[in-house]
């Protein structure tokens, strides 16, 4: 009775750490977003770490990194299938990795689906906010929330690799899945020698004589 309630007691953790995580991305996003709007000018480039670093304010009508501007409801369609989707396999998640992990694509995923539901130009058409420029790494502008996603794709990478299962446990590798069989049929393997002990009590013993003679010589009549 008592595994049953730490798996239980395990799920909810995990289900509570996703939930946080997407909580903080989302405000995080939509907080600082709501700064740009309200502070940078339109269009402008505002250094930080001179070249390095730039505030850009720009409102993208595609996906992340201003990629497909003209398909504003598909991927509007797109992230709502991805909160949906990661909402409803919540349940089967007892790591707490995998739980921080799709928190964070989870919040990545609302904070610029939000943006695409409520800002203009219309419901489901709305423009993202995009305002970080780092012009030595890529050319493309971005934001909070695509920094999110992409941070928790390469986590996400790297479980898989590791071996990290969503229940927590660790999978075998060739090596290790090679030894495991080769000790589970040594244990199911029968012995080919018994010891003497375990023999018979009416079993013949084959080094008795073959014919009616006892073992003196005499007849047994």
């Amino acid at each position: 009775m008592s595994r049953p309630a730490t798996r239980a007691k395990v799920s909810v953790r995990a289900i509570a750490a996703l939930a946080f995580a997407a909580v903080v991305v989302v405000a995080l996003d939509q907080g600082v977003k709501a700064l740009v709007v309200a502070n940078l000018p339109y269009g402008q480039a505002v250094p930080v770490l001179g070249d390095a670093l730039q505030f850009l304010y720009v409102r993208n009508p595609g996906a992340a990194f201003s990629f497909a501007v003209n398909m504003t409801w598909v991927f509007s369609i797109v992230s709502t299938a991805v909160v949906v989707a990661i909402i409803v396999f919540a349940r089967r998640i007892r790591s707490m990795w995998w739980a921080i992990v799709l928190g964070m694509l989870l919040g990545g995923a609302l904070g610029n689906l939000l943006d695409r539901l409520f800002r203009e130009p219309g419901f489901g058409r709305g423009h993202v906010v995009d305002f970080i420029s780092t012009p030595w790494m890529m050319p493309a502008i971005y934001n909070i929330a695509d920094s999110f996603i992409c941070v928790s794709m390469v986590v996400f990478v790297l479980l898989v690799v590791f071996g990290v299962n969503l229940d927590g446990t660790r999978a075998l590798s060739a090596k290790q899945q090679r030894a495991a069989d080769a000790r589970a049929d040594a244990a199911a393997a029968p012995s080919d020698t018994a010891p003497a002990a375990t023999r018979t009590a009416g079993a013949p013993d084959p080094r008795a004589p073959r014919d009616d003679r006892d073992a003196l010589g005499h007849d047994a009549t």
